[in-house]
Formats: C-alpha cells, structure tokens, sequence
C-alpha cells in the first residue's frame, strides 16, 4: 500500500523547509530509513530518510520548493499500483497540468529509460546547484556560477565558495609574495558593505532574541581544580588511536549528564504553568559553522561511556561541517553546553537555548598559580558558569549543581567507575 511521506518538523519553532535536492527519483526503489531528498531548514541542510520501502511512485513538489511542516511530499508504494496525489497536497506537482498521476508517473519512467545525449550544455544559472544566499549574493555581485566549483553537498556552491571568489577576482591569487607585503604596507580605506544574513543568522537572531528579552536569566560561576582530569585524559590519550582521543569537553559532556540526575529542574522545559521534568537527558554541544552555531545533541548522556560519547560527537560534529546532518543530530536536546576553552577564553555566560532551562558555558582549562595549603604552585584550574531560567529554578541550587559537578571533574575516575 502506498505511503505519503511529509515534510518533518525540526524543531519546536520549524514551521518550512526548503526542499534542496531529491536523492532518489521517481521509479527508483527506497528502503525504509534510506535518504530521500535534502531539506534546508533555518539551521541547516538536512538529510531526509524514508520511513517507508518501495518505489518511489510520486514527487509532489519541485527542488527549490518552499514547502510547510508535515506538508506530503513523496509517494512510496508498489511498482504495479494505481497511486493518487493526496488530498491535501497544495505543492505543484511535476508533469503537465490536467494529466492523471498515473500518465505521469509512467512518462517519469519512460523518460527515465530514454538514453541521453553524451554531448553535455554548460548549464544556465537556474540549473546550477547553489544554497538561495549563494545564488543571491552571486546576482548582487555580478558572479557567474557557472565559474565556481561548489565545495557543499553533492557540489553545491555555498556562501563561502561565492567569498573565495570575490576574493580571488578583488586581490588575486594569495602567494608568499603578496603575503609578505600585506605586513609591510597598511590596507587600503575599505568601503562600507551591506552583508544579507543567512536564515542560520536570521535563526540565531530571533532565538536569542526571544531568550533573552523573555527569560529572565540568572548566573552562577564556579573554578574546577582539572589536574587530576588533564592527568587521566593524557594516560589514557597515550594508549588509544588519533581518532579515538578524548577531549576535556568529553568529560564535562558527561560529567553534566550525570550531575543532571541529580537536578531534574535543570533538565526541564517551562510549559505554562508547569514545569516538564524530561525523563532523559540529551546534552546539546555548541558546534561552530559557517555563519553560525548549531547543537548537536547526545542523547541519554548519563547511560554511556566516556568512549562512546566521544565517538558520537565526533560523527555528529563532522556531519554538521560537511553540510549533512540528520534530523537526530540537531533536535531533542534538553540541557545545552557551550565550550570555548579551545580559543583561550578565562570565562563567559551563554544565553539558554529554548525551551531548555539551562546552559552550561566553559571556558579553558589554564595552568595558573595557585595556593594549595599555604604554598603556590602551578595548577590546572576551568572556569565554567550556569545561565538558568529564574522561573524554573533559583540561585541556590544552581550553586549546588556546579558544586556537584565539581565531584566528577575533580575526581574523574567516577566517570569510569
């Protein structure tokens, strides 16, 4: 029987997608979890996976579609049966208007069967594959993007392919020698420039908005003695692969999730006049992209080992800075964190991430002096601070909280324990 697959919603506050690519075409078979087309949310571009087997009997809406959440847009069904467009499908469909879905459905095929030419037209701009702010700044900019080769996904032109152009066409190629002489002559007056914001800015822009002006946020700060962490992190970093190493923020990834269990407030969400309690904890990570930040979320933080945390962060991560994510890679988070410890920052607050009711931000791990009974030394010491919502929790047990974190990062054989 066939299957209309929808427009997923990612996120509360996801209302469209734009539909980028579709990966599989009409005729073609599909497993179910198997990647069905690409969508570009305000966040990012997203793969979207079937959630049913079969042959793909109907695309119900074009590449570069603006399409609304839980809106059909695919038919999956058997190859023999008769397949009709949903009812409450208002996207234009493919093929010529007033032509049953079927007729349709079996020209896509024909045409699908017909050898091609081997003779292959340069492209025209419409037919190149280039995110919507790609295309926009290369017509602002008079840039041909039949000139630039795209380093996105499947060799979409992004924004920074658009930026390295501009920058090869204003300067010239970057050598040693213009290198050199960029230290000893001071830069030209630079004109003033408008830079659109990307729907990721636009994104960022309205959420912290929203954050900061209708959270009221309170701030708790507290310096962790990291010497016997960094200690333990370099052992075991000594005996394991490259791949497999741990960082500092693996730890605290962990150390967070398990103090958690001690502090459901802080592992909630304001709904209304209620506070929901949520039964698992999913550790959001701060992951920085071109032209802003998303959360990757490792889910059920408290019942994995360190290794396994590690390694999922590491995957989820460099799916997000190769542009193709997964739906679970960047949704169900409930408690967030955010680490600038690897560009040397002492400390900072973080503005909580909706509708969570808390963020964790850390700064780096130093060796400093400091006083260990009457005598200075040299020590490892991390800053990190809580923001929290003043509405579902107060100052004093977010004070306990980042003492209690204290106990795992100061002591982190209870992490392996």
């Amino acid at each position: 029987m066939a299957e209309t697959i929808t427009m997923p919603k990612l996120g509360f506050d996801m209302a469209e997608g734009t539909l980028v690519r579709w990966v599989k075409k009409v005729g073609e078979t599909v497993n179910k979890g198997e990647v069905l087309a690409e969508i570009e949310t305000d966040k990012a571009t997203v793969e979207v996976e079937s959630t049913a087997a079969g042959v793909v009997r109907l695309l119900l809406v074009e590449q570069g579609a603006v399409v609304p959440v839980n809106s059909p847009i695919a038919v999956v069904g058997t190859a023999d049966e008769t397949i009709e467009a949903p009812e409450s499908s208002q996207m234009s469909i493919p093929g010529e208007r007033g032509q049953d879905v079927e007729s349709r459905v079996k020209a896509a095929e024909q045409a699908k069967a017909i050898p091609k030419a081997e003779t292959v037209a340069a492209p025209a701009e419409g037919a190149v594959k280039a995110s919507p702010l790609a295309k926009k700044i290369a017509r602002d900019r008079s840039v041909d993007l039949n000139q630039i080769r795209g380093s996105g996904p499947g060799g979409r032109i992004v924004r920074r392919d658009i930026d390295v152009a501009l920058q090869t066409a204003d300067h010239g190629p970057l050598t040693a020698a213009n290198v050199s002489s960029s230290v000893v002559h001071r830069p030209s007056s630079v004109a003033d420039e408008t830079v659109g914001m990307s729907k990721l800015r636009q994104a960022i822009a309205r959420r912290m908005s929203e954050s900061k002006t209708g959270i009221p946020h309170f701030y708790v700060t507290h310096e962790y003695k990291m010497d016997a962490l960094m200690d333990l992190r370099a052992q075991f970093n000594k005996i394991v692969p490259e791949d497999e190493k741990l960082s500092v923020n693996d730890f605290i990834v962990n150390a967070a999730a398990l103090t958690l269990r001690q502090f459901p407030n802080l592992n909630a969400s304001l709904n209304g006049s209620s506070v929901l309690r949520h039964g698992q904890i999913n550790v959001g990570i701060a992951v920085s992209v071109e032209g802003g930040l998303l959360t990757i979320v490792c889910r059920g933080a408290d019942q994995k080992p360190l290794r396994q945390i590690s390694a999922e962060v590491k995957a989820m991560a460099g799916r997000v800075r190769a542009g193709r994510v997964k739906p679970e890679d960047i949704e169900g988070s409930t408690f967030s964190i955010s680490n600038m410890g690897m560009y040397d920052v002492e400390n900072f607050a973080a503005i909580i991430n909706p509708p969570e009711a808390a963020i964790l931000a850390v700064g780096s791990a130093r060796q400093v002096p400091v006083a260990d009974e009457g005598v200075l030394k040299v020590g490892w010491r991390m800053k990190a601070t809580i923001s929290v919502d003043h509405r579902v929790s107060d100052g004093v047990e977010g004070a306990k909280f980042m003492k209690a974190l204290g106990q795992f990062l100061e002591e982190p054989l209870r992490l392996v324990l």
